[in-house]
């Protein structure tokens, strides 16, 4: 007997992954979550039925929330990350020596230790001593919070759920409080290729668009995602993406990478005329 995990992507579309085995299982006060290992795409996260991260790709998506940032200011010091319980993002960032201060604010501790046990290839910098977790909501986190970020990262999941909160103006308003004058938010911005993604990523654009001087939109390639094109927002006070963007300065760190490299970073914001259009007039 052949066991498939499928997840629908649309009402009329749906993406199947052959499983080996199911490594986790469990249901948090959150949601739902599981590990399986297949043949194909290595191990992979599933929460509340949908497609967090495979070992196969996962490299693409936290190349892109991570360097592009990074090389467009390699000075930042202090890093919020709100959500991303795989660990992904954290690893990337602690590749970079300069970074003092890395906080994780995930509300789910149950993804966080499942994925410690089961998915080393992203959690296995959790524990660095720059790292310190928080497992509470990320609202409530930056509603309080009094300290000062050189970026803020929200790796967050589709906007229902625990996740449908990073999406609101309030949340997005926190950030920018936080934010140091020089300041870099990063965060996902869903697809633009399905109305049904492309619907929030409109209202995600709009929202920082009015809260930000500088707002953009960025791309790439994630095959497991449906549809395979996604986008993740950047936003800051101080610093353009491309104006700003100084590409000898990220190679003289001497970071090797699987996805990202200068000549991504410049043409991931060169947008289709499509998206261009969306993003131009997010209404």
């Amino acid at each position: 007997m052949e066991l498939w995990y499928t997840q629908p992507q649309t009402e009329n579309i749906r993406f199947s992954i052959k499983v080996k085995e199911q490594l986790f299982t469990g249901r948090s006060p959150y949601q739902q979550i599981d590990i399986f290992d297949s043949d194909e795409m290595g191990r992979f996260l599933i929460i509340d039925g949908i497609v967090m991260l495979t070992s196969k790709d996962e490299f693409i998506y936290h190349d892109m929330i991570v360097h592009v940032p990074m090389a467009t200011n390699p000075d930042v010091k202090k890093v919020l990350v709100i959500g991303g319980g795989d660990g992904g993002t954290v690893r990337e960032l602690t590749r970079y020596k300069g970074i003092e201060k890395i906080d994780m604010v995930e509300i789910d501790r149950m993804v966080v230790e499942a994925c410690q046990k089961y998915l080393p290839l992203t959690a296995s910098k959790l524990k660095d001593e720059r790292v310190q977790l928080y497992f509470e909501d990320g609202i409530e986190f930056v509603r309080r919070s009094k300290e000062k970020y050189d970026l803020i990262i929200v790796d967050s999941t589709d906007p229902i759920g625990p996740g449908e909160g990073l999406f609101t103006m309030e949340f997005y308003t926190c950030c920018s409080n936080l934010l140091s004058e020089d300041g870099i938010l990063v965060n996902q911005c869903e697809s633009p290729f399905y109305e049904k993604n492309a619907k929030e990523m409109r209202k995600a654009v709009k929202k920082i668009k009015f809260l930000f001087p500088i707002s953009k939109v960025y791309q790439y390639n994630m095959p497991t995602y449906p549809s395979g094109h996604w986008l993740f927002g950047f936003a800051s006070k101080k610093y353009d993406p491309i104006k700003d963007f100084k590409p000898e300065i990220w190679k003289a760190l001497g970071l090797e990478t699987k996805y990202y490299n200068t000549g991504i970073h410049v043409g991931s914001f060169i947008l289709p005329t499509y998206v261009k259009k969306m993003v131009e007039n997010p209404e």
